[in-house]
């Protein structure tokens, strides 16, 4: 890159001064009275797309902001556009022009909507260019384009002129997604980080493109039966150990791993695999890099300026100013860019306890209650209500899912009757008391059956997925196998019972990479998942546990039709508590549909256990934790069982089963 250069902007550009919306002197180029527009030239926006803007409404502002090829008067050019309300003087700075101050400066629109535009003829694709901004005050910044599609690699910073132009073949996929992203469809998201799923064998040092990463991930998707991926973040980020959750560059998936259309490439091939692709979606803070969105004009233009709303204290970050009407017109235009241009089926929605909350990790004096006293942010409120209605009026074949970890009312419940709109909402209580009985000795979990069971008293007020997520397997928790107890054999039978429970649990379901497998060292993201372990039979186990539960979840309707209803699910009995065994039925539209399941928390085998049945008949085994493929023990119900007219927990009909040491058995009538 070369040298920016320093030297003062030469008086020869200085245009004519003119009052500004805050009534502050501002330099800007003269006005054409005429057409009342500053130094008339190609222009992207009408009046209604900046009436849209300042109003908080628009929706496809990537259309109209950032760096677009153009013809102009028959010149093949660039037309760039960037809001800096705040500025005096705007300029284009890049290796075409050796990032000269004044050789490439902008034009204010004359609405005093703080757009400033400039087109330069015969640059395009891959240049590289910042914007160089003068704040009223003085103050001088260099920035990325908030709406570039590509950046160069970290830790370089400078934007690029890129197009989002991709000739897609997922039209099937795209035709047809409605019935596989529907609520009463099975949903089984893989959630995985990029940079360290899976690295170059030869150079571990080295990440895989996208078009490598596809290679083995789609292959590797369809045979362990996940219905959907999902993606840490993927947009540009600057700096590795943030896992992408501190973002520069919105509108742009990383360039450490290729260009927008490889990218969309690996989306398409999913697609074309019949897998459905979630992004993480951070609009909850991004950082304060000089690149950045931080004081982008010299001014807070995106974050909020009382620090009590505008930063965060746990991310040391900055917070988006959710009452600014541009900036909803920014993040709602986001949202809609990934499902847009890039085909995605989803988002799922990063820290929304932290929007939603002023008081979010403050303490009392730290926060300002809101207009009626509460402690709710009211505009990020408001927010997520209008970019989930706008998502699902425009994309009603997706889903928005929240990462909400508290009990505010209505999340996934739709805006018409009070809820924010979204589709579903991690079940952070869930996940929270089944790792905490999990990780306990078998011996004591007789004292802590209620982490089993209280999930199931809340469990139809929302949309619930079940996430077994990245955040479990870092900062020393340990990997989801080395939180089991016991040896080694009881820690991988007890991660198939937990992912048996999981599984057969009311819900969507959530696993992170390396869990399906049993990887024993905590997640890193600068490192590669150790797949060398699938060589060993306990691991190998775990994958073909995992995979076959998948295919179970998939195909019996019982596990996916109702499972945000109470109706599709009944316990069996949660009284013997002694053994550590309890039993529920799961149940589809269809009542020939009705599973068994049974969970025996302890190591010790049950012969002939007894168990009430929903209704009489054969009752066979359609799956079994314990199985030897499975690196179990081999406890298995071998032959179909005949229900009894034994009255048993309230039901006229019973079996008698073998039930494995800290397994899972699932039966089936007339399987």
């Amino acid at each position: 890159m070369a040298k920016r250069k320093t030297t003062p902007l030469p008086a020869e550009i200085e245009p004519v001064v003119q009052p500004s919306v805050t009534g502050q002197p501002r330099t800007t180029p003269e006005v054409d009275p005429a057409t009342q527009q500053a130094n008339p030239i190609y222009s992207r926006f009408s009046d209604f797309d900046v009436h849209l803007f300042r109003a908080g409404k628009h929706q496809k502002l990537y259309e109209k902001f950032g760096s677009h090829v153009v013809e102009h008067n028959g010149v093949i050019g660039t037309y760039f556009a960037v809001w800096a309300p705040s500025a005096r003087y705007v300029a284009v700075i890049g290796n075409f022009n050796g990032w000269d101050k004044g050789s490439a400066p902008m034009s204010v629109r004359w609405d005093s909507s703080g757009i400033w535009e400039t087109f330069i003829p015969h640059i395009g694709r891959g240049e590289t260019y910042k914007y160089f901004i003068v704040h009223e005050g003085g103050r001088e910044v260099e920035k990325g384009d908030p709406y570039a599609h590509s950046w160069e690699v970290p830790p370089k910073t400078a934007s690029l002129i890129w197009d989002t132009y991709h000739e897609w073949q997922d039209q099937d996929w795209m035709a047809n997604r409605k019935a596989k992203n529907a609520l009463n469809a099975p949903f089984s998201a893989y959630e995985m980080h990029l940079s360290s799923w899976r690295r170059d064998p030869g150079n571990p040092e080295r990440e895989l493109s996208y078009g490598e990463i596809a290679d083995a991930l789609v292959p590797y998707i369809q045979d362990m039966g996940f219905t959907h991926v999902e993606f840490m973040p993927v947009m540009q980020y600057p700096y590795a150990p943030s896992w992408g959750y501190q973002i520069t560059g919105y509108y742009a998936p990383s360039s450490r791993f290729g260009t927008p259309q490889e990218f969309m490439q690996l989306i398409e091939r999913l697609h074309q695999a019949g897998v459905g692709v979630i992004l993480d979606w951070v609009p909850s803070h991004f950082p304060g890099d000089a690149h950045g969105l931080y004081e982008f004009d010299g001014s807070h233009l995106y974050e909020h300026p009382d620090p009590r709303r505008g930063y965060h204290p746990d991310w040391k970050s900055y917070i988006f100013n959710y009452g600014r009407p541009e900036v909803r017109s920014f993040l709602i235009s986001n949202a809609m860019f990934w499902l847009d241009r890039c085909h995605v089926d989803g988002l799922r929605v990063d820290a929304v306890a932290s929007m939603l909350y002023l008081d979010y990790s403050r303490n009392a004096g730290e926060w300002e209650p809101n207009a009626l006293g509460g402690r709710e942010n009211l505009e990020a409120v408001s927010l997520f209500k209008e970019i989930n209605e706008a998502i699902y009026a425009q994309f009603p074949d997706t889903q928005v899912i929240a990462e909400e970890s508290t009990s505010f009312p209505g999340v996934s419940r739709p805006v018409y009757v009070g809820g924010l709109g979204f589709g579903m909402k991690w079940m952070m209580g869930w996940m929270n008391d089944t790792l905490r009985y999990f990780e306990r000795d078998p011996a004591f979990r007789k004292f802590h059956q209620d982490n089993l069971t209280f999930s199931t008293v809340y469990a139809y007020t929302e949309n619930f997925m079940l996430p077994l997520s990245h955040d479990e397997v870092v900062y020393g928790k340990k990997s989801l196998v080395e939180k089991m107890p016991g040896d080694e054999w009881q820690r991988f039978a007890n991660l198939r019972l937990l992912f048996s429970y999981m599984f057969t649990h009311s819900g969507t379901k959530l696993l992170f990479m390396g869990g399906e497998f049993g990887q024993t060292s905590e997640w890193k993201f600068d490192d590669s998942l150790d797949w060398h372990l699938l060589q060993h039979a306990p691991h190998k186990g775990t994958a073909a546990c995992v995979k076959s539960l998948n295919h179970l979840y998939r195909t019996e309707p019982a596990m996916y039709e109702r499972t945000f209803t109470a109706d599709g699910f009944e316990w069996i009995d949660t009284a013997d508590r002694e053994n550590s065994i309890v039993s529920y039925a799961r149940k589809g539209n269809d009542p020939n549909d009705t599973l068994l399941i049974v969970l025996n928390m302890t190591p010790i085998p049950r012969s002939n256990y007894r168990i009430g049945v929903p209704s009489a008949g054969s009752y066979c085994e359609i799956f079994n934790s314990d199985a030897t493929e499975f690196y179990g023990s081999g406890v298995m119900n071998g032959t179909p069982i005949e229900s009894e007219q034994t009255a048993w927990q309230g039901r006229p009909q019973s079996i008698q089963l073998n039930i494995p040491p800290l397994g899972a058995v699932v039966l089936k009538v007339g399987a």
